[in-house]
C-alpha cells in the first residue's frame, strides 16, 4: 500500500468547493456594487466617502483571501500563511513610510512664510 496522495486528493486538500467559490464570488460582486454606488449616486458625504471604500477594500480583500487563496488553511507548518503575512508588512513599511515622508516634505516645503513667498514672487 502506496502512501503517495493522488492527485485528486491533493486537489482537495488545496482548493475550496464550488458552494465556497459562488459564495466567495458573489460577496465580492457585493462589495464591489455597493463601493462603486456609494461613489455614482453620491450616497455617502464626501468626508466620509474614501474611508468607507478603504473598510470595503479591506473586507473585499479578506473575502478574496479565504474564499479564492486559502490563506490558513493548509497543513502545518504554515509556510504559505507565514510567508503572506511577512509580505503584508513589507507592503505596509512600504505604505506608511512612504505617507510619512510624503506628509513630512509637504509640512517642510508648504509652511514657508507669506512674506518669503511676496518676496520671491517679486524676483521674478
Amino acid at each position: 500500500m502506496s502512501t503517495e496522495l493522488s492527485l485528486k486528493e491533493i486537489q482537495k486538500e488545496y482548493h475550496g468547493t464550488f458552494k465556497s467559490y459562488l459564495l466567495g464570488f458573489f460577496a465580492s460582486l457585493l462589495l464591489t456594487l455597493l463601493s462603486f454606488s456609494l461613489v455614482v449616486f453620491k450616497g455617502v458625504p464626501e468626508h466620509y466617502l474614501v474611508h468607507i471604500l478603504i473598510a470595503l477594500a479591506v473586507v473585499q480583500a479578506v473575502v478574496q483571501l479565504l474564499f479564492f487563496l486559502h490563506v490558513g488553511e493548509e497543513a502545518k507548518p504554515r509556510w504559505e500563511t507565514i510567508i503572506f503575512y511577512f509580505m503584508i508588512l513589507v507592503v505596509l513599511i512600504i505604505v506608511v513610510g512612504s505617507l510619512w515622508i510624503m506628509y513630512d516634505l509637504d509640512q517642510r516645503v508648504m509652511t514657508m512664510p507669506k512674506d518669503k513667498m511676496n518676496e520671491m514672487r517679486h524676483h521674478d
